[in-house]
């Protein structure tokens, strides 16, 4: 695949086609790490994205009810 880079203030940006993003799991905001390895740039997306993407998944189907442990303690609610 062969895309073009865009001049964007002083530095370039790279456009990323939506499947490849939607492949690697990445969106807007998303954090990855650029390396230069033998003479090639590198995109790795970062993996502390993990838990933003698992609280993407949560919906009706798989979301717990709350669980009450009694009072602990002197608390006041």
């Amino acid at each position: 695949m062969t895309v073009a880079l865009k001049k964007w203030g002083n530095s370039l940006a790279l456009r990323i086609p939506k499947d490849v993003a939607k492949t690697l799991c990445i969106d807007d905001n998303s954090t990855l790490e650029l390396k230069v390895e033998s003479g090639k740039i590198v995109l790795e997306p970062k993996s502390n994205t993990l838990l933003e993407k698992l609280v993407s998944q949560i919906n009706s189907d798989n979301l717990h009810k709350e669980i009450d442990t009694g009072k602990v303690g002197n608390e006041e609610w």
